[in-house]
């Protein structure tokens, strides 16, 4: 089988080789918008492939560094837990710290490109000086064990998002694709509550409809759920309902719009049907509740004939497992395709203007609101 975190990596590798040769990937030319030097671009899962930067060749190197200036994001939260099983032991707890300590021998190995974001004016700093913020979560509590008390060691190593589960169920609380929608357990109300102390933002992607539901109620400061879809545009269990759109948005909390085949129930997203899913999550949440989180490299993929043969083995075994659902296309990609390129978020920027958004509104979308639900939590 072949494991996402695994094929990501391997793509995204073969990506830099591909954009370091000049293939011509890389940049669009047009449209762009204007004002976006001036936007904070915040991605809500996505950014450059720190833990893997051992593994890549000078010049690979230097082209994901390139990428994320040519980017123009301000910052981007970057995946440091493991997912995927239940780990019943402190093997989660042991990789994390791994994957941290590697990824911040990174950041301090690039100083001009990258910088460690712990508070609020580091991103302002990254903003000013053209840098790529790197933000630190995981995407499950998994690491924690049964000890809450590790939350405070992971903020002291960096960590200023969590997210509270994945697809499947763990101590915390129920994943999407669980049929049993369970919600919260009362060990993930401790967890919110501990989150709430050490000033972490809370995380409900990939969470179930009663554990997106219960922890918006749980939680006492706004909340993220940093990369989904709409649910009333595409009836999927990964996408989230109006209703909890509605209480998330109540509570101070933002929607990043995601890049994956989660926008569409039947063939593949484009363009448009993200922006489709950024409009109505708009009438539902309000302009000040809206982002985008891509959970993509930020180096664009090149097509490959390798890279479609095993593209298409992914997809059919994420069809087996039932994170897409049968009868899907075995053409699936999960970016997308019209905004394969490094300036994606200033590409959409102006398509979104083309449709009549007017500019404040797009600076919102594209980071401003992730911004200040940060600002509001970290201080």
């Amino acid at each position: 089988m072949i494991r996402r975190r695994d094929f990501v990596a391997g793509t995204g590798l073969a990506a830099l080789g591909a954009c370091a040769a000049g293939s011509g990937v890389g940049r669009a030319a047009a449209p762009r918008w204007a004002p976006f030097r001036d936007a904070l671009a915040i991605d809500g899962l996505g950014g450059v492939q720190l833990p893997f930067f051992a593994q890549l060749k000078a010049d690979q190197i230097a082209a994901e560094l390139r990428n994320a200036r040519l980017s123009g994001l301000t910052a981007a939260l970057h995946d440091m837990g493991p997912f995927g099983r239940f780990w019943l032991n402190d093997a989660a707890f042991e990789a994390v710290k791994g994957r941290i300590a590697d990824s911040k021998a990174t950041i301090a190995a690039h100083p001009e490109t990258l910088l460690l974001v712990e508070k609020t004016a580091d991103l302002e700093r990254a903003h000013r000086e053209k840098r790529l913020g790197v933000i630190f979560t995981f995407q499950g509590t998994e690491p924690l064990g049964e000890d809450s008390d590790r939350i405070t060691s992971f903020r002291q190593l960096g960590l200023r998002v969590m997210q509270l589960t994945h697809n499947r169920r763990n101590l915390v609380g129920d994943g999407c694709m669980e049929p049993g929608n369970a919600g919260l357990s009362n060990y993930g109300h401790e967890v919110v509550e501990r989150l709430n102390a050490e000033k972490i933002v809370v995380d409900l992607a990939h969470g179930g409809q009663r554990t997106i539901r219960e922890g918006i109620a749980a939680s006492r400061a706004p909340m993220l759920i940093g990369h989904a879809g709409c649910r009333a545009l595409a009836d999927l269990p990964r996408n989230v309902a109006d209703a909890e759109l509605r209480a998330l948005a109540d509570r101070g909390g933002a929607v990043g719009i995601i890049f994956w085949p989660y926008l569409r129930t039947d063939t593949q997203p484009m363009a448009i049907d993200l922006i489709r899913h950024i409009e109505h999550a708009i009438r539902i949440c309000g302009e000040d509740h809206v982002g985008i989180g891509t959970d993509t490299g930020i180096s664009p993929i090149e097509r490959t004939p390798e890279f479609e043969q095993t593209n298409r083995q992914m997809i059919a075994e994420m069809v087996e497992s039932e994170i897409f659902a049968k009868g899907r296309p075995p053409d699936l990609y999960t970016f997308i395709p019209d905004l394969n390129m490094t300036n994606r978020f200033e590409v959409l920027g102006a398509k979104l203007s083309a449709r009549g958004h007017p500019d404040a509104r797009i600076g919102k979308i594209l980071g401003g609101n992730f911004a200040r639900v940060m600002r509001d939590v970290w201080g």
